[in-house]
């Protein structure tokens, strides 16, 4: 008979880390095999023909304009959202125990699910998305969530793995400017000298806070890059958008005035 383990948690230094840095690395949430299977399910997605209908498909800028050809439309998607949602196995991941019990420590036991993408650096055709902040593209209040950028394949310096700006989360909401294709912080609020590249080996976690700069580099790799940003806030958080949406709870309660939550729909 197995024995049955706990889940996973950040150690007392770990939790400084993430405090004092903004982010901290976790290797290890899910097995080589469960990692297997979220990497099947993502090729039928881009490769196989699986139904997408309810999912929201973004094709890389430059493959959609016809400036750089592919030899398969996969191989040009960039990202893919509300997998949590509508699919079974990325389901079971946004509500994976391990990233659950670390979320609970940083951002305590009521939590809801904001956001899901998937992240695709295709081999050669994957570009960069440059230094951003996330709470400045969401309309949630406090700008105090949370993301598991959780790596399906080694994300390395060669393939695009992120880059982090540490201890940036502590000095607030930075300007933004746009740029072609791209949200960017306005470059002269940032020293890119002091970021440094958060590598995460394929079944491991880049917890980060929605207010670290961060950017990740093109692919230059023959190597795929897939992870997927798994985004996360306390339910005493408060939406500015109007309509206000409903949000996935992940774990707790609900508060009045407060983000509206509600559980998981049935798939």
């Amino acid at each position: 008979m197995s024995v049955a383990t706990a889940p996973m948690q950040l150690t007392e230094q770990q939790l400084v880390q993430y405090q004092r840095d903004g982010y901290v690395v976790v290797e290890g949430l899910l097995s080589r095999d469960e990692v297997a299977g979220l990497l099947e399910r993502v090729r039928e997605y881009t490769h196989g023909g699986r139904d997408a209908s309810k999912l929201h498909v973004q094709v890389e800028p430059r493959v959609k304009r016809g400036e750089l050809k592919v030899a398969h439309l996969g191989d040009g998607v960039r990202k893919i959202d509300r997998l949590v949602q509508h699919d079974d196995r990325f389901r079971r991941l946004g509500l994976n125990e391990n990233i659950v019990s670390i979320l609970e420590q940083i951002l305590g036991p009521d939590i809801q699910l904001f956001r899901n993408a998937l992240m695709l650096k295709p081999p050669e055709v994957g570009s960069q998305k440059g230094m951003h902040q996330d709470s400045p593209y969401w309309k949630v209040e406090p700008m105090d969530l949370c993301s598991c950028w959780f790596a399906l394949d080694d994300a390395t310096p060669e393939n695009g793995c992120m880059g982090v700006i540490p201890g940036g989360h502590l000095k607030g909401a930075l300007p933004h400017v746009h740029v072609t294709d791209d949200f960017v912080i306005d470059e002269k609020h940032y020293n890119k000298d002091e970021m440094v590249l958060a590598p995460v080996k394929a079944g491991g976690g880049l917890f980060f806070h929605s207010l670290v700069p961060h950017y990740t580099a093109p692919n230059r790799s023959k190597h795929w890059r897939r992870a997927i940003a798994l985004s996360y806030m306390s339910a005493r958080s408060r939406s500015t958008q109007n309509p206000e949406p409903t949000y996935m709870t992940v774990k707790g309660r609900s508060f009045p005035g407060c983000v509206k939550g509600e559980a998981p729909p049935r798939l």
